[in-house]
């Protein structure tokens, strides 16, 4: 019961950091520099609580040696996916940019249990884990897509008339690479679950793929903004919770490398993803965080509800 509250509580937390992101993104009028970032003050947090948890933020030699490249790798697949849904929006629309990443996050989860790749705890498919897969990803689309739907499918409309623009062939490139980005996701929690054995510490863990991915977006920023401009966040007026969304990514990568140890990628990923709903709903339904308010509608409720019977079947079966 523990380890479902972590997770929920990540999950709840994530659609938060991206309200709070928005803002930074405002503030720097860069996706890329405001990831950056965000990325870099993650990594910050992560190292002070490993100084004061470990007392070392030292990685042995040997270590790095002996442990499969792979190992490494985690805060890179961070990035591509962070990376990708940036890409993905202006020729999928809203709906498809969060449903794809999903629906490869639950196809590379199962198989990364069936299989037990990456380490993780083995649990193989079944019928009724499979049909739990499915009730999740239709609890998903109806959380996400229900409100939509509910008043007279004005984000849908406007979803279609971005693939209107674009041949059909193209979509389906674009919806790939959707589900990859996603596979790339699952894996990552997987990665970083093993490096938290490896290293027999999560936080530590946490740590060096914040700080991968904190030098991969400062190289990226580097070739494709040609440097680095901040004055713009520091000459305008921003609420102080605009610099807060790297500390709860930090605490995200975190929990999802404690928790796969202990219940397996698949079910930490229906897990935090449940939490993720969840949280989107609320900073809907409230706007928190300058977020429009979009309240929540039967449908919505019903796609929880859906997932939570998915996650059921999942775990138990």
């Amino acid at each position: 019961m523990f380890a479902v509250i972590i997770g929920l509580s990540i999950g709840i937390g994530l659609p938060m950091q991206t309200a709070i992101n928005s803002r930074l993104r405002n503030a720097f009028s860069s996706p890329l520099l405001s990831s950056m970032t965000s990325f870099t003050i993650g990594t910050i947090f992560l190292a002070l609580v490993a100084l004061l948890i470990t007392y070392s933020l030292e990685i042995g030699v040997d270590l790095i040696k002996n442990q499969p490249w792979w190992i490494w790798v985690g805060g890179l697949l961070g990035v591509i996916y962070l990376t990708g849904n940036i890409l993905l929006f202006p020729h999928l629309g809203g709906v498809q940019t969060v449903i794809m990443p999903i629906v490869g996050q639950i196809i590379m989860s199962m198989l990364i249990d069936n299989f037990g790749w990456f380490y993780s705890p083995t649990h193989a498919l079944n019928i009724i884990r499979i049909l739990g897969a499915l009730l999740v990803l239709l609890g998903v689309f109806l959380a996400i897509s229900a409100q939509k739907l509910f008043s007279a499918r004005k984000e849908i409309i406007s979803d279609n008339s971005l693939l209107q623009n674009s041949n059909r062939n193209s979509q389906w490139f674009w919806r790939i690479g959707g589900i990859v980005t996603g596979m790339f996701s699952a894996s990552q929690t997987a990665i970083n679950g093993h490096l938290g054995t490896v290293l027999n510490s999560a936080v530590k863990a946490a740590f060096v793929s914040f700080l991968i991915g904190s030098i991969a977006l400062w190289i990226i920023v580097a070739v494709v903004e040609h440097g680095y401009h901040f004055a713009p966040a520091f000459n305008r007026k921003f609420p102080w919770w605009i610099w807060i969304g790297g500390l709860i990514g930090a605490l995200f990568v975190l929990g999802n490398a404690y928790l796969v140890p202990l219940i397996g990628t698949g079910f930490t990923v229906v897990i935090v993803l449940l939490g993720q709903i969840t949280g989107s709903m609320l900073v809907d339904q409230f706007g928190w965080f300058a977020a429009k308010r979009n309240p929540i509608v039967p449908l919505q409720v019903l796609g929880i509800i859906l997932m939570v019977i998915g996650i059921v079947l999942i775990k138990l079966f």
